[in-house]
């Protein structure tokens, strides 16, 4: 997924997802890709070209991982010599996930240590949306990266409806306000869905971005946002 802050604010990428995934293998690779995400538990990468087409069999899981690992996957799929450090050290770090995960069943965590996502995920379905918003919401998986500057905090996975939000933001530090907004963005992707715009598909269309402001708390989002994301959001030691 893209930014979701513009206009000379320091950017914050928020969640892949299927779509957003497949085209940035595209832009990588320059070429055609079709993508499908397995609970396979054992065979995490696989590819072929068929037609002209790069076809990647990926783990589900690696909706999740950063753009360190992604970019290593984009490699991969180039030069299948390729050594991938980052990716095989997110395998292993959630290697006790993927065995205790039954086929087609995803692990569904809101309490966290200082931040519970249902009632913020209740009000803002309620206050916005009607009730309408039938995903559900987890925590995602954890990650050990250390030194990545720009994080995947949200996400939203259509074809199993489920909304993840990073663990990094279940922190004392982070005001409810934030991780609402982050909830929220996600929560608008269940509703817009793809929009089109000179003709091509686009997870932020116009209407995205004008119906993100609405968001009560927008200006203080981006306030909070623009003065502790260096510090509270990507820390040197995450998770601590």
């Amino acid at each position: 997924m893209g930014k979701l802050f513009d206009s000379g604010q320091l950017s914050i990428h928020f969640g892949h997802d299927e779509a957003s995934l497949r085209r940035h293998f595209e832009k990588g690779l320059d070429r055609h890709v079709s993508l499908v995400l397995t609970e396979n538990s054992t065979n995490m990468l696989s590819a072929k070209v068929i037609n002209g087409v790069m076809n990647v069999r990926l783990q589900r899981m690696f909706l999740d991982a950063g753009n360190d690992v992604i970019a290593e996957i984009v490699l991969f799929l180039k030069n299948k010599k390729s050594s991938m450090p980052n990716f095989r050290n997110f395998i292993r770090e959630n290697r006790e996930h993927i065995r205790r995960k039954c086929p087609k069943t995803v692990s569904i965590n809101t309490a966290g240590r200082h931040h519970d996502l249902r009632p913020l995920f209740d009000r803002i379905n309620a206050e916005y949306f009607g009730g309408m918003i039938k995903a559900r919401i987890t925590w995602g998986i954890k990650s050990s990266r250390r030194t990545c500057r720009k994080r995947t905090l949200g996400s939203y996975t259509g074809s199993s409806n489920i909304i993840r939000i990073n663990p990094v933001l279940d922190k004392k530090n982070v005001p409810d306000y934030f991780i609402s907004f982050v909830i929220y963005h996600e929560m608008l992707h269940e509703v817009l869905g793809e929009g089109l715009q000179g003709g091509r598909r686009r997870l932020h269309s116009k209407e995205f971005k004008n119906k993100e402001k609405l968001f009560n708390d927008y200006e203080r989002a981006t306030e909070w946002e623009r003065k502790f994301y260096s510090n509270v959001i990507v820390p040197k030691h995450p998770g601590r």
